[in-house]
C-alpha cells in the first residue's frame, strides 16, 4: 500500500459517518468524497474528500454549505471561496508497532463511556452506538485515552488525549495487541508527539469553516 494518505483519509470518513450515525444523521459516500447534508456533531465536518481530484462542487452539492459548515480537504487541493482554514494538520502513520504487554482498557458499556467522555473533556458526543463501531480505549490512572477504528488495511488512531509521552507509547501498545500486524494512520495538527514515537508525516490536510 503506496497512498497511506489515502487510507488514513478513508479510515477518518467511516469514523465520521460512524459518529454521525450515532446521531442518527448518517452521511454519504462516493467515489470522491463522504458528504453528511444535515450539519454534523461539534468537532465534525461536513464532509471528508477521498481524492485529490475531488472539486469543490462535489463537495458543496453534498452538504449544506450555510454559516456553520465544515470541509476536511483530506489532500489540501480545494479552493472554497467564503470559507476559511480552520486549521491545518498532517497525515501520520507508522509501521505496526511490536506488543510490549502493557495494555488499556477497552471501554465496553455506558458508565465506562460516561468515563472515557469526562477525562477527554467533551460531553454527549460518544454516544453507546459507536462501541460497536470502533474501538474506545481508556488507561483512566495516566488520564489517556483514544479511538481506534479499523476499516481498511491500517487502524485509524484519532481522539488521542493526556500526556503524550504516556498517551502514544500506551496507544502503540494497545494497538499491538488489540490489532498485531496492522500499521496505524491519523492525522495530527501537532504531529511531533507523534513522530517522537515512530510515525512519519505522509501529507497535509485542511479544514475549512465557513463562518
Amino acid at each position: 500500500m503506496s497512498d497511506w494518505r489515502a487510507v488514513a483519509a478513508h479510515d477518518n470518513a467511516q469514523w465520521c459517518d460512524a459518529m454521525c450515525r450515532a446521531h442518527d444523521i448518517p452521511g454519504i459516500f462516493t467515489d470522491h468524497a463522504w458528504t453528511n447534508p444535515v450539519r454534523t456533531p461539534p468537532f465534525y465536518p461536513d464532509a471528508v474528500t477521498l481524492s485529490p481530484q475531488t472539486t469543490a462542487d462535489e463537495v458543496l452539492e453534498g452538504i449544506d454549505a450555510g454559516p456553520g459548515a465544515s470541509i476536511k480537504d483530506s489532500f489540501a487541493t480545494l479552493d472554497l471561496p467564503g470559507f476559511d482554514v480552520l486549521f491545518e494538520a498532517q497525515w501520520i502513520y507508522r509501521e505496526a508497532p511490536e506488543p510490549t504487554g502493557a495494555t488499556w482498557q477497552v471501554v465496553r458499556d455506558e458508565t465506562a463511556l460516561a468515563r472515557w467522555e469526562q477525562a477527554c473533556g467533551v460531553s454527549d458526543l460518544f454516544r453507546p452506538a459507536l462501541l460497536a463501531e470502533a474501538t474506545i480505549v481508556h488507561a483512566p490512572a495516566d488520564g489517556c485515552g483514544a479511538v481506534l477504528t479499523a476499516t481498511g488495511p491500517a487502524v485509524g488512531v484519532s481522539n488521542v488525549f493526556g500526556d503524550p509521552d504516556l498517551a502514544w507509547p500506551g496507544v502503540l501498545a494497545t494497538a499491538a495487541e488489540l490489532f498485531p500486524g496492522r500499521p496505524l494512520v491519523g492525522y495530527e495538527s501537532d504531529p511531533d508527539p507523534a513522530l517522537r514515537h515512530g510515525f512519519t508525516t505522509t501529507g497535509a490536510l485542511r479544514v475549512w469553516l465557513r463562518a
